[in-house]
């Protein structure tokens, strides 16, 4: 039996969340659908699913097997559509969700840009912090900044996102420069409310460190406004350097223990599928890995 076309039903039956959903996607009657399934079981020694009269669940097994198999369910579509789709026009409609300050930082002109070299398309930016639904909120593609990602979703990244804790110059002349992480409990410090409220997870060399904030005076689910709390000589924030790295480069900000370095995250593109995935959809992704890089994005080119 076809092993690539079982872990392809494998993949649909988690996707859809029923195997009957999965053999009519198919297009093969539920009894070959669970032939397949049984086949792929027997192959790789062990159950995938666990079955019940209401609902299916992924094994332990099953849970290590999906990713797998999702890798090369998606090696030979990309085969396919390299082989029959490179001339596909680039056109269409496309909703991007991202956050307020990589909206607003590197991802504007980079639609710009990209609408400049595509004219039959248009995007639409859905500014959103929290992690949205792809399905339900009929997203095509998410921007997330994290290290801890939703195993269901498949995820490309981009580059890395780093971090810096800063301050204004008055603030620091005033309240003094922090010598140690300790000496932020201090301090007036400001955190974003989805990413390290309370503490901030440094490194030195070798020796990390995780920094407490029992001093939040002000909190935010946004950078922007971290940002302009800061300039404003608030306190002490950490912000993403997409964002703070003009104004670390004109003195308006100054890095605060430079030495640590914050955590640093992973920008991925995330989206539902790479199975029939449109040609907008790869060509925007793609576009948006050159220009941003894997390692060293441009933001992050000569910063102090």
């Amino acid at each position: 039996m076809d092993r690539l076309r079982a872990m392809q039903l494998f993949v649909e039956v988690v996707e859809r969340g029923s195997l009957t959903a999965a053999a009519e996607h198919l297009q093969m009657s539920r009894a070959m659908a669970s032939r397949h399934l049984e086949a792929l079981e027997q192959w790789l020694g062990a159950r995938l699913l666990q079955r019940s009269t209401r609902r299916l669940s992924l094994t332990e097994a099953g849970t290590q097997a999906l990713s797998s198999c999702r890798q090369m369910v998606a090696l030979a579509d990309e085969t396919l559509q390299a082989a029959g789709n490179h001339q596909q026009t680039v056109q269409g409609q496309l909703r991007v969700s991202a956050s307020a300050s990589f909206a607003q930082g590197p991802l504007a002109p980079a639609v710009v840009d990209f609408l400049r070299q595509h004219p039959q398309t248009r995007i639409e930016v859905l500014v959103q912090e929290r992690a949205v639904n792809l399905v339900e909120d009929r997203i095509d593609l998410a921007l997330r900044i994290s290290n801890q990602l939703d195993p269901q979703l498949i995820a490309r990244r981009l580059t890395w996102c780093r971090s810096a804790i800063c301050a204004a110059p008055a603030y620091l002349a005033a309240q003094g420069q922090p010598q140690s992480p300790a000496d932020l409990m201090d301090h007036a410090c400001m955190a974003h409310q989805l990413y390290s409220p309370d503490a901030w997870r440094l490194q030195r060399g070798a020796e990390r460190v995780v920094a407490s904030l029992p001093q939040i005076r002000l909190s935010a689910n946004d950078s922007v406004t971290l940002l302009r709390a800061a300039l404003a000589g608030g306190g002490i924030a950490l912000l993403p350097t997409y964002l703070a790295g003009p104004f670390l480069a004109s003195g308006e900000l100054q890095r605060v223990l430079p030495e640590h370095e914050p955590e640093c995250l992973g920008l991925h593109a995330v989206y539902t599928s790479r199975r029939h995935q449109p040609a907008l959809l790869r060509s925007f992704i793609d576009f948006l890995a050159q220009r941003f890089d894997a390692e060293l994005p441009f933001w992050d080119v000569g910063a102090n």
